[in-house]
Order: C-alpha cells, then structure tokens, then sequence
C-alpha cells in the first residue's frame, strides 16, 4: 500500500525529477507506506472546519489549469463524511470557470491555509455540481443562514488523497478578527493604567 496522493502526484515525469534533484529515495517512502491517508481523521475535520477560505485548482478541455479562491465564514466548507465534503456555491462574477472546468473534467485539487500557525492541508478529489430541484436537503445542509448571499448551486468533492505540508517559507497572516483578540487585552490594560494615573494625578491635586 502507499500514500494515496503519491499515486495521484508521483507521476513518471515527478519520479524522473525527484531522481535528477536527489530527492527520490526520501519520497519513496510515502509509496510505502501503510496508511494510504484518504479517509479523513478529527485531525483533517477540525482543521476544515476552522477555516474561511481555501484554494482550488481545475483543468479545462484545453489543458489549462485555473486556480479559485474561495472565501466564506468560518464553517463554510462543510465536512459530510470522512471521505466527502461540500460548500455552497453563490453568485459570483458569472464566469462559471470552475464549474464548467468540472462539468467537463471532476479532478480538483485544493489547498487549506492557516496563516497564523503556518499549517496547509493538500486535498485531491472529484467534484460534482448538486442544484437544489435535484437534492434540496444537500442544498440546505451546506447552506449557512447567517450568510446574506444567493445559492446557486453547491460542489461537492469525494476525496482521493489527501497532505500535510511543511511550513517553511510561508508567511504568517492574521485576519482583523486574530489581530483583534491578540490586541484587545492590551488595550484593555492601556485603559486601565489611564484610569489609574486619572486618579493619581487627582489625588496629588487634591492633596
């Protein structure tokens, strides 16, 4: 057995440069390994779940890849199973690169970021496009109430592999909601000291 993604991305022209550059012992390894890491663990769950966008890579007929950020609240990509998740598709720029690419050809590939902590997780899958008159009851599990945008149609993906990626060279990012909570104590206690000179200072006047 071996790691699913090695089957996938280990291609003849992958092996061929992992030999030229010196690498291909170490990642023989992951052809040998005894979990192929297909199936999603809590480790995987938790990490999607806690997160508000991601990137995703398709092909069109011409060869082409084209690559989607997608962004939403927190929670918006939605695990189904431990080896399926989804999201709600809403309006965008009417494009439909992504969706026609998947129309013609299901393979995606998607990268999950945390910034903060400098973690990515590398998905491999097949995607499929679900419109409500065919499965409401999918549409409204994938829906997110609080969300004041238009569902158009949902893409859900059954994954083949899936990777953790090592954090060097990537840069941390914080959001305005981590920023905040990391500045708000300061804040908090720069308020506080003022209080307490405002009435130092009176009580050296008074005196």
């Amino acid at each position: 057995m071996s790691r699913a993604f090695s089957d996938i991305a280990f291609t003849t022209s992958v092996k061929e440069t992992q030999e030229r550059y010196g690498s291909r012992e170490g990642n023989r390894n992951f052809e040998l390994a005894e979990d192929p890491r297909n199936e999603l663990t809590e480790a995987e769950i938790h990490f999607i779940q806690a997160r508000d966008s991601f990137y995703q890579a398709t092909v069109g007929e011409n060869g082409w890849p084209y690559v989607q950020h997608r962004g939403g609240p927190i929670g918006f990509l939605k695990v189904l199973d431990t080896r399926s998740i989804g999201f709600a598709d809403y309006r965008g720029n009417r494009q439909y690169l992504s969706v026609g690419n998947i129309n013609a050809d299901d393979r995606i590939s998607m990268f999950l970021m945390d910034y903060p902590r400098r973690r990515r997780l590398k998905l491999w899958g097949r995607a499929r496009i679900v419109h409500e008159h065919e499965q409401p009851e999918l549409i409204a599990a994938l829906e997110d109430p609080a969300y004041r945008a238009r569902i158009e149609r949902a893409i859900v993906i059954h994954i083949e592999a899936f990777d953790w990626n090592c954090p060097q060279h990537m840069t941390p990012r914080f959001t305005e909601e981590e920023i905040r909570a990391q500045v708000e104590p300061i804040l908090i206690e720069n308020e506080n000291l003022k209080a307490q000179l405002q009435m130092l200072l009176k009580t050296q006047t008074s005196n």
